[in-house]
């Protein structure tokens, strides 16, 4: 019998708490390799998690916690949050950012306050304060939790706790994650395709090898000679630039790019001319804003390795500066295959490139363009990623995209891609949020009304909001449109409005 039969063997034979509706005897819940070490009810008002700040505006919820061990080194952490009245039958899966090793008490909070059952997890990478995910080298299991393994263990666990709690199923099931939370997305989608109805993956770090792999080939570029460093001044006088230059492809001006691709500026244009050094770029520093912009490349094969950041993106390169941490983030990765003393400066982005996206692809990478079974049974897949993204290039998510609509020429599809899967580019948008753009949308409730009621997005209206805010009065709308299509300025009426713009497919347009 396989471990799947098995597996599900053993969720049929749950042991119910005494009384099915009472938070305090989900404690009493049996589940395969996984310790309830929690259950409480929490009164309406505010929260405070161990760790992360206060929340508030919160109903009184159920909160189940638990610990998880599908392998012997597994040490995975879940969190489940049930609204006590009010449920809307509901459940939402919840996505993670960086190495994780944290509950995201912010996601499971969005959540509750929308009527739904929330779950979260730790991706089993917690570390004793002071440490960092490198304690992990040496240790696959711990990467295949981190991968792909501890989301998939939180779904079943979630849906359980739900069915104890509620004595009935969730109605409809749906994972939602941006970054690290989009590869959860992805991954589930390839792997486990009837964990959940409907999935919004956002600035999904799929190809999670070559995500690390732009990070260092960004942190190289500016440290490749004394002179390629790009300071503050010059990033600014960059991005200015690009701005003023690309604006207003879109037909409209608003200080925002709209389609990067179409933006051809080149930052020679910038380069000092004779003595005169000031407000320019010296060629040492063209060649840096080049080299982001082209991406890591295989020195020996001129191989992409990754896509290059995005013009629009300049307003983000601070986090690429060496000098504020000295450390490319994510490091520990790489020192999983190289050990504690490997050296960045050093990276070889032919062999060792080569050797370390072979250790660790199969584990830690969402790339299969086979979601078929997703696709068949007739689940739905919302992807989007900000225009102007400087740490997850957003070129990867077209490369997803195309990756998948290729195989379907092969494979003559029940259905058309469309019917099962969307992206969506956001102009302006920085990592996950942020930006310039119109960045605030409801991309769970496009991928709820698509599941539920077979309304398929043909576009998202967002908002610009005003700066540090969650809500409040919006300062522009914009359509987000379904790749290939973008928005377009239709000639008249209000440039703040969604409504006199229109998703145009580039490919059909002539400027």
């Amino acid at each position: 019998m396989t471990a799947a039969a098995l597996t599900f063997l053993a969720l049929l034979f749950v042991a119910l708490p005494a009384s099915a509706n009472s938070c305090e005897g989900l404690a009493t819940l049996h589940l395969p390799h996984t310790t309830i070490t929690g259950a409480e009810l929490v009164t309406a008002g505010g929260f405070t998690p161990a760790t992360g700040k206060p929340l508030a505006d919160l109903p009184a919820f159920c909160r189940v916690t638990a610990t998880v061990k599908p392998s012997a080194d597994s040490d995975i952490l879940v969190e489940v949050w049930m609204p006590q009245s009010g449920w809307n039958e509901r459940l939402e899966g919840t996505g993670n950012g960086g190495f994780a090793g944290k509950i995201s008490y912010g996601a499971l909070a969005e959540g509750l306050r929308r009527g739904y059952a929330v779950a979260n997890t730790d991706m089993g990478m917690a570390t004793p304060p002071g440490a960092t995910a490198g304690i992990f080298i040496n240790r696959p299991e711990r990467w295949i939790d981190w991968g792909y393994r501890a989301t998939h263990e939180m779904t079943l666990l979630a849906k359980q706790v739900v069915r104890a709690y509620y004595t009935r199923d969730a109605r409809h099931t749906y994972f939602v994650g941006c970054s690290t939370g989009g590869e959860q997305a992805l991954m589930e989608s390839q792997r486990y395709p009837d964990d959940y109805d409907g999935i919004v993956g956002g600035a999904a770090a799929q190809n999670r090898t070559g995500v690390h792999a732009s990070i260092l080939w960004n942190f190289a570029a500016n440290e490749r000679t004394p002179a390629s460093y790009l300071p503050a001044d010059a990033r600014s006088l960059l991005s200015l630039a690009v701005v003023h230059a690309c604006d207003t492809l879109d037909g409209v001006k608003d200080g925002v790019i709209n389609d990067p691709t179409q933006c051809h500026f080149d930052p020679s244009s910038l380069q000092c001319k004779g003595a005169d050094q000031e407000n320019c770029l010296t060629a040492s520093q063209v060649e840096t804003a080049k080299q982001l912009y082209t991406g890591p490349v295989n020195p020996r094969t001129g191989q992409s390795l990754y896509p290059g950041l995005p013009k629009g993106s300049e307003f983000g390169w601070d986090g690429l500066d060496p000098n504020h941490g000295g450390t490319p983030p994510y490091a520990p990765i790489f020192q999983w295959v190289f050990g504690a003393n490997w050296d960045w400066r050093q990276f070889d982005f032919d062999q060792q490139d080569t050797l370390y996206t072979g250790k660790l692809a199969g584990m830690v990478n969402a790339t299969s363009a086979d979601i078929d079974s997703f696709r068949q049974h007739g689940h739905k897949l919302l992807m989007y990623h900000g225009w102007s993204d400087w740490l997850v290039a957003p070129g990867e998510s077209i490369n997803y995209y195309n990756s998948v609509l290729a195989r379907d020429q092969g494979i003559q599809p029940v259905t058309p891609l469309n019917e099962s899967l969307r992206l969506f580019m956001v102009p302006g948008m920085a990592h996950c949020g942020g930006g310039p753009g119109a960045t605030h949308f409801d991309a769970l409730g496009a991928v709820v009304d698509w599941v539920e009621h077979g309304v398929a997005p043909n576009e998202i209206i967002a908002g610009k909001l005003p700066p540090g805010e969650s809500n409040g009065p919006v300062v522009f709308q914009r359509p987000l449109c379904p790749y290939p299509r973008t928005a377009q300025y239709r000639g008249t009426g209000n440039t703040n409005d969604a409504s006199s713009f229109a998703c145009t497919d580039p490919n059909l347009m002539t400027r």
